[in-house]
């Protein structure tokens, strides 16, 4: 039983990284003398060539594999937490309610306002208590729906950061108590995201109504949000977006297999900078969220604007971004590293370096240089089970067995009726 234990090790232990066996190599520069924690920013060259998911990266000092972290950049995603309006009713001509707030600090506030077409003040001040006590005034902000002017909507609250107990809300325009429906709080991290572009392109063109923008993004690359930097003209606008992905390589003509179908998205940029009725309004928003999707080759991504009957909007650049990844090590004073990836065999690697990984405020910075062919590379030995190598054998083998099984059916039927005369 012991030749059989070993054989099912061979078979089915997963393959160890050895440097012959990468297809590609970078090496990592750094301060000679520098050691300690070293983190270096992951292009997105490396996504292209890489497994998906980066899990056969592998950093080596000279022979010796040097256990690392990958850490995506971007803080944890902002949540919104819903909370019930107090007290909601008239004072003078303005409608008025409180909001008992969650412990720690918060910055923007989300009003939900049922109706169209308006334009308010919003006052907000806060305080320890609800009934009693001073109250330190926070600002004063415009809110608006503009549907008419196809000019969009934002009853955001752009408020310092703040920790008051309680907040109190004095709104000045036309909108009656049994329009405010509720309010949010956006949880927003400490620390801003970190981006990297991954294509940008300035050059559209007009299709009808619309200005459409195409990129190709590499293989296995993520785009986490499309950026909009518009140019002077209009001044305010709100466009409908809808980005179309559909991966270059398609199966030919003849293959029975159903074409990829294209992921779709929607979205709205918004850019409102005026005056009106004695308001000032100036908001932004030229950002969303990009769809997720998973291609093993280019994909091409096509973003159209939809102008409808305005002028279109101009475009200095439109950019796709994905959220920066971090490299991080543990690098010895005078020791050079190199990183090698491009051996899809390998599965993640298991390090107690990333389990206990704590960032320092200090870190040094390394770079990657430029991306090169493994001069030592050669591919693995096909390592499948023989029926994977041979398939066809396997069917053989079944036909010869279904004959043999129906030879042998057949005797015994004739041998049986011997007995029987």
């Amino acid at each position: 039983m012991r030749w059989v234990a070993a054989l099912w090790l061979l078979l089915f232990t997963a393959p160890t990284p050895e440097i012959r066996y990468f297809q590609f190599e970078r090496p990592v520069a750094k301060p000679a003398q520098s050691a300690g924690q070293t983190c270096a920013v992951v292009d997105t060259e490396i996504f292209s060539h890489a497994t998906a998911g980066l899990v056969d990266l592998r950093l080596y000092q000279g022979a010796t594999e040097t256990p690392y972290v990958l850490r995506a950049a971007a803080p944890v995603a902002s949540t919104s937490q819903s909370l019930p309006v107090l007290n909601l009713g008239k004072t003078g001509d303005q409608t008025v309610f409180d909001a008992a707030m969650p412990a720690g600090s918060y910055t923007d506030l989300q009003l939900n306002i049922d109706g169209q077409n308006f334009l308010a003040t919003v006052t907000v001040s806060g305080s320890q208590t609800q009934t009693s006590g001073s109250r330190t005034k926070l600002g004063s902000f415009t809110v608006f729906d503009l549907t008419q002017q196809r000019l969009g909507r934002s009853t955001v609250l752009h408020l310092p950061q703040s920790d008051f107990r309680f907040l109190h809300f004095q709104i000045a325009g036309p909108i009656a108590p049994q329009n405010v429906t509720g309010l949010s709080v956006l949880e927003v991290p400490a620390s801003p995201p970190k981006y990297v572009t991954v294509t940008q392109t300035a050059t559209g063109m007009q299709k009808g109504h619309d200005s459409v923008f195409e990129f190709t993004v590499p293989a296995r690359t993520p785009v986490d949000r499309i950026v909009f930097e518009p140019g002077a003209q209009p001044s305010s606008f709100s466009r409908d977006v809808q980005v179309k992905i559909l991966p270059v390589a398609r199966p030919p003509a003849n293959d029975s297999t159903e074409p990829p179908q294209p992921v779709t998205a929607t979205g709205n940029i918004l850019r409102v900078h005026s005056v009106q009725d004695g308001h000032r309004i100036d908001e932004e928003h030229l950002t969303f969220d990009a769809p997720q999707v998973d291609f093993d080759s280019p994909a091409t991504w096509t973003v159209t604007i939809e102008n409808g009957d305005d002028a279109p909007v101009q475009i200095t650049a439109i950019r796709l971004e994905m959220t920066e990844h971090d490299l991080c090590f543990d690098a010895a004073a005078g020791d050079s590293y190199t990183l090698y990836y491009g051996d899809s065999a390998l599965e993640a690697p298991q390090y107690d370096y990333a389990t206990l990984f704590v960032p320092a405020a200090n870190a040094t910075e390394a770079q990657l240089g430029a991306e090169t062919a493994n001069p030592a590379y050669q591919p693995r030995p096909d390592t499948r089970p023989f029926t994977e190598k041979h398939p066809a054998l396997l069917w053989i083998a079944l036909v010869l067995v279904m004959l043999l099984l129906g030879v042998v059916a057949v005797r015994s039927v004739k041998a049986t009726q011997g007995k029987v005369s």
